[in-house]
């Protein structure tokens, strides 16, 4: 995964200042993910227009959180092996824990 973020070895989370962030699910068709980014950043945008209007502003969360949950980074994980989701844990306190720190050898 060479897009610039660092990766889990599996591929189920990107590292962002040490913590875990579920990646994009990867059986996602390239033009399936691309679709699902620019709902939610049209929907991210839709937030920030909406600061005056509760119901618009609710409506447009809902809106991230169903592109969240689409591209695999909300709701069920994407993998089947029973590993648990270590989503928004620190890294050091995870089973990737060691990978990591060898990064910085």
């Amino acid at each position: 995964m060479s897009d610039g973020v660092l990766h889990t070895p599996d591929g189920r989370y990107i590292i962002v200042k040490g913590r875990l962030w579920r990646a994009t699910n990867p059986q996602l068709s390239e033009k399936e993910r691309q679709d699902l980014v620019d709902q939610l950043m049209d929907a991210r945008r839709a937030v920030k227009s909406a600061k005056d209007d509760p119901d618009a502003l609710r409506q447009a969360r809902a809106r991230v959180d169903a592109a969240k949950r689409a591209l695999g980074e909300r709701g069920p994980v994407s993998w089947h092996d029973g590993a648990p989701d270590l989503n928004r844990k620190m890294v050091r306190n995870t089973p990737y824990a060691e990978w990591h720190a060898a990064l910085d050898t």
